[in-house]
């Protein structure tokens, strides 16, 4: 099978040698032209993924037409950062009627509030199936094929197990769920308490403190989810504890670094600048926000979050206020 691969970061090329690696040919779309050479000369990724050797059998090309349309993909993972679905999805649409897309952008975009499959219908591409792929799953380990496991949901139950049967290899397991609008949450909003987790991390906290997040951010994360439809289970599950669990403890996590980053004293912009890779939850964290107002549902550690990030909130005073909060049950 012919599988094309849209964003060429540590993510998108990770998933490119796991297709590889389940006997399917692969076609990376990269902004990039170096990264385009890269894959296709040297057989790498040194900007996103360095380290890692890519088969033969991945190529690439800056013309995101070309990736669409050089032969019938089996699928297409979406891998563009979800703030960007829009302005590179949108003149490209009628390319994608048809596609069995899998996504696996975390995000929930700003100012429209969307997930990405409400994106997607947003701008009007009329897939023939859309699944999210999900789940505790760093690029960087994926790319030295250690062993991982994630979760692939889509409301018609065929493309979740066409999906499995297809990027599934002896190191990358993949099982299947029809909740779609849970995962999707999972993924956006366990990038704003990995950010937490990193300031806890930058303020020179311990293990109770990142355990309590962890924990009240999953509780947090739930509530959001189910006012949106989503079932309780999800949350428990590879997308939601799993992948949460993950990001917030990892040298690997883009977004637990931002945090930390940030509690050390160094300015958003200063922290942003110097990376190559997206951090998702920054802008997730507004987005959330402002869904969960619509919902009338509590995200206190977002909140903070956002705080912190964009008005000058210093994390300590943060978190005095999170522990001041009202008592309650836990449930």
């Amino acid at each position: 099978m012919h599988v094309t691969i849209l964003g060429a970061g540590a993510w998108g090329t990770a998933l490119g040698l796991v297709a590889a690696d389940a006997g399917h040919s692969v076609r990376l779309w990269a902004r990039e032209d170096h990264v385009v050479a890269d894959v296709n000369e040297r057989h790498c990724n040194p900007t996103y993924l360095p380290g890692v050797v890519l088969p033969e059998s991945v190529g690439a090309t800056s013309k995101i037409v070309d990736a669409l349309g050089a032969q019938e993909s089996a699928l297409i993972i979406l891998s563009v950062p979800t703030q960007h679905i829009r302005t590179v999805l949108a003149p490209v649409a009628s390319h994608l009627e048809g596609a069995s897309i899998v996504d696996v952008s975390k995000g929930i975009e700003r100012g429209t509030h969307l997930r990405v499959s409400e994106i997607l219908a947003d701008i009007g591409v009329q897939a023939q199936s859309y699944t999210v792929l999900s789940g505790p799953s760093h690029a960087e380990e994926v790319g030295r094929r250690l062993p991982t496991t994630v979760v692939a949901a889509s409301h018609i139950p065929a493309a979740a197990e066409f999906v499995q049967r297809t990027l599934t290899t002896d190191a990358f397991r993949i099982y299947t769920s029809d909740d779609v609008t849970g995962v999707e949450i999972c993924g956006a909003l366990k990038n704003v308490i990995a950010i937490a987790a990193g300031m806890i991390d930058g303020v020179g906290l311990a293990d109770n403190t990142k355990a309590a997040l962890i924990t009240r951010g999953l509780a947090e994360i739930a509530r959001l989810g189910v006012a949106l439809g989503a079932r309780t289970e999800t949350f428990s599950g590879l997308a939601g504890l799993g992948d949460l669990f993950v990001t917030c403890t990892s040298r690997h996590s883009r977004n637990r670094f931002v945090g930390e980053q940030i509690a050390k004293g160094r300015s958003l912009q200063e922290v942003l600048a110097d990376m190559t890779a997206v951090a998702e939850g920054v802008p997730t964290a507004i987005g959330a926000i402002e869904l969960a107002r619509d919902l009338d549902v509590e995200l206190p550690i977002t909140e903070k979050v956002a705080a912190i990030l964009f008005d000058g909130v210093d994390p300590r005073e943060a978190l005095r206020e999170l522990m001041a909060r009202p008592m309650r049950t836990e449930i």
